[in-house]
């Protein structure tokens, strides 16, 4: 297989600074030929649960290979560990503060390194409040031109631990929560299909949510009159509240984290 040349890039950075645009001049600087693909840089300010979560829904249709620059790190400068690792045939660059390891899911790395700033650039470049540009970026684009991991630092064993929420279900429904509202105020559970049709097993489903009541499961937004709210099995796999051409989130007063109660009853 050829050296890759893709980089996808997921932060909190927004898009009214430069820091993104600093991170890729550093790259192309190394590598002119690299291309990139900006999967969000909208992540809420220090959220590495989101952005575990956008990551889970996107990078894994990328070609073997990709390197995943992340930077969503709210304890850069501290002694969190910088890390580079490839797992499922792709590479993640960015800080070790259970981003990965929520990502992956339980499932292991199959190799990774706690990134050496002395193997990858003059330690008088390194800020203490960007690693993003100083570390990160230089390590995604060393990786990205075919070098190794090993180049990079010392072998890494295993990562932070971080967990997500589990729904709680019973014989009469399932408790979950909101973890995303996405561009559209679609918000999107905790809750997975499997785990919907098993404990649902054919019944009617009510769900209690914000200040709203939304009764039955759909199969697609327009199955509903326009500004009618439902529940439909998102493009993630996972159960949505939303509203056919409108917004659940604000016309149901849904937050992130706010607790979804499904109950199950005969039709």
């Amino acid at each position: 297989m050829s050296a890759p040349a893709l980089i996808t890039l997921t932060t909190d950075f927004g898009t009214q600074d430069g820091y993104v645009a600093a991170m890729k001049g550093v790259m192309l600087s190394a590598t002119p030929t690299l291309r990139f693909i900006d999967l969000t840089h909208e992540v809420a300010p220090q959220d590495v649960m989101e952005a575990a979560f956008l990551l889970k829904t996107a990078a894994w249709e990328f070609p073997p290979g990709t390197v995943h620059l992340v930077v969503v790190d709210p304890g850069v400068g501290t002694d969190r560990r910088p890390v580079a690792i490839r797992a499922g045939g792709h590479y993640f660059v960015g800080p070790d503060n259970g981003l990965f390891s929520l990502l992956l899911d339980g499932d292991g790395i199959d190799a990774g390194v706690t990134l050496d700033p002395a193997q990858i650039g003059p330690d008088d470049r390194l800020s203490t409040t960007f690693h993003g540009r100083d570390l990160f970026a230089p390590a995604a684009a060393h990786i990205a031109a075919g070098g190794t991991l090993d180049e990079l630092g010392t072998p890494l064993d295993e990562l932070t631990a971080l967990h997500w929420a589990l729904p709680i279900p019973d014989a009469e429904g399932i408790r979950g929560w909101v973890v995303h509202i996405d561009h559209f105020g679609n918000c999107i559970t905790n809750i997975p299909r499997p785990l919907l049709d098993k404990r649902r097993s054919g019944r009617g489903v009510t769900c209690y949510v914000g200040t709203g009541v939304v009764r039955g499961l759909r199969e697609t937004y327009g199955t509903v009159d326009k500004g009618e709210p439902l529940l439909v099995v998102g493009s993630s796999d996972f159960l949505e509240i939303a509203v056919n051409s409108g917004n659940a989130a604000a016309m149901l007063n849904i937050r992130k984290g706010a607790p979804v109660n499904l109950v199950f009853k005969e039709q």
